[in-house]
């Protein structure tokens, strides 16, 4: 496991989960909103956000962390594991308010990037209607045949693969 692209909706535990896997596999992590959005909340180009990821995964190892769906194909086709975060709406929505409870709205410099809008509320509660059939898609099409794949139901479940990883990699 060296290269590892971790998906999932808003709130499901990417980030958290990508910093305990950085830190397990010794490589280094990337949370997609620290690329995309400047400390205004300003959006990168596509093009240059298309190529910030290239460079990004031309690495030797890394984990990182985000959706964005149009760019997916570039972690997808560069993993050798691909985490998805499939966590039920109910548990997605209450990961994004205590997140908004613990950290507060902004840019954290830890991964946090918080900005809790009706935008991102409704993005968030029709995510495994809407998204997540797109997201397995473009696993299948991208990832399956090169990378393992990885489903997390929860954060319960999140945190024993960890520990299983953590453990692998202390051997």
């Amino acid at each position: 496991m060296q290269k590892v692209a971790i998906v999932g909706c808003g709130g499901s535990g990417k980030s958290h989960l990508a910093r305990h896997l950085g830190a397990a596999l010794r490589a280094p992590v990337t949370h997609l909103d620290a690329v995309y959005f400047d400390d205004e909340w300003n959006a990168l180009p596509a093009e240059k956000f298309a190529a910030a990821q290239r460079t990004l995964v031309a690495e030797p190892r890394w984990v990182i962390d985000g959706n964005y769906n149009s760019t997916l194909s570039i972690r997808l086709d560069a993993c050798d594991t691909v985490v998805l975060m499939d966590v039920s709406t109910l548990a997605a929505l209450w990961g994004i308010v205590s997140r908004q409870l613990r950290h507060g709205a902004g840019h954290k410099g830890n991964g946090v990037h918080n900005r809790v809008t009706w935008g991102v509320i409704k993005y968030v509660a029709t995510y495994r209607r809407k998204m997540r059939p797109r997201v397995l898609a473009k696993i299948e099409e991208f990832a399956v045949g090169h990378a393992d794949v990885v489903l997390l139901t929860g954060r319960r479940h999140a945190g024993r693969w960890l520990s299983e990883v953590s453990a692998d990699h202390m051997r």
